[in-house]
């Protein structure tokens, strides 16, 4: 995995872009969990919510590659 991308001529980290497409697949998924009212049962849901983002976030980051030297 390259550690930066050039987009329009401006080095970008690649972890960036993998924070970014997290961040909506994020927003999607805590859509769908309000909607099916899976935050009454957790006990803290600003905390869940946290932790499914660095879930979500570490395991992509962990997918593509990113904790190999």
């Amino acid at each position: 995995m390259p550690r930066e991308i050039a987009l329009f001529s401006v080095l970008m980290p690649t972890l960036l872009l993998v924070v970014i497409a997290v961040s909506l697949l994020f927003v999607g998924l805590d859509l769908l969990l309000s909607r099916w009212g899976v935050y009454r049962l957790v006990w803290h849901p600003a905390l869940f919510r946290a932790a499914l983002f660095v879930a979500l976030l570490c395991g992509t980051a962990l997918a593509l590659g990113f904790g190999t030297p």
